[in-house]
């Protein structure tokens, strides 16, 4: 079956108003910035999506990415393990202004919730976190002598995320520490969207290299020549 698809546009046009979307990436490394925008420009032409919740490691940095949706009023939620960056405002803004929610996630849980949704997994024990406030309200049980808090998977309708090489069937292989949740993130949504630095042929990559396989992925575009979030941010780019 052959997966990948014309335009960024095209891409990004399965989410609607509401939906939760995991987005891949650890700050600028692996963050899929075509697909971000594409989705940004379909808001500003069409005033949807919004009221969304995104999943990220992070909340978005400058004025341009997931920080940009932020400034569009398109995200009603962060899931994320670390709000801040250095250049944090847009979120913060928002944040303090009671226009936008945050669920704090330790960073290994946040991992594991999302590795869970895609095993099918609805939920598990760990001791992060026990005796905090992000523990307030939660199930804790005690195994061999020490507390447990447990933790919900994470599922989401979309994700976003950013390959290396992919072939039409939507295998996927990823660069260093650009692969970081998306594997993850591939496996636990109903809809994987990729943009891929290339598109290779299929059985050009080696089958013990795949990392994502692409029975998880259902749409691949080439972005050969993406973007990088923190050079936009030294260059001074706004796409809000």
């Amino acid at each position: 079956m052959d997966k990948t698809i014309a335009s960024l546009a095209e891409a990004v046009a399965i989410v609607e108003d509401g939906m939760t979307v995991m987005i891949g990436g650890f700050g600028g490394a692996g963050a899929p910035i075509e697909l971000i925008h594409a989705l940004i420009d379909r808001f500003r032409a069409t005033g949807a999506p919004k009221n969304l919740t995104i999943v990220n490691n992070n909340a978005g940095n400058g004025r341009i990415g997931i920080a940009a949706m932020i400034d569009n009023g398109m995200v009603a939620k962060m899931i994320c393990s670390f709000p801040r960056s250095s250049d944090p405002r847009a979120f913060t803004e928002r944040y303090l202004a009671g226009k936008i929610a945050l669920e704090l996630v330790p960073q290994g849980t946040l991992a594991e919730r999302i590795r869970a949704g895609g095993a099918g997994i609805p939920a598990f024990y760990t001791p992060t976190s026990y005796g905090t406030d992000l523990a307030a309200g939660k199930p804790v049980a005690e195994f061999e002598g020490r507390h447990y808090v447990q933790e919900r998977w994470l599922k989401a309708d979309v994700a976003l995320i950013k390959a290396e090489l992919a072939d039409p069937h939507g295998n996927l292989t990823y660069r260093k520490a650009a692969r970081n949740f998306s594997p993850l993130m591939a496996m636990a949504a109903r809809t994987t969207v990729v943009q891929a630095r290339r598109i290779v042929q299929p059985g050009a990559i080696d089958p013990e290299l795949v990392v994502t396989p692409g029975i998880f992925v259902d749409q691949v575009i080439e972005v050969s020549n993406p973007m990088q979030e923190e050079t936009l941010i030294r260059q001074g780019v706004a796409y809000a």
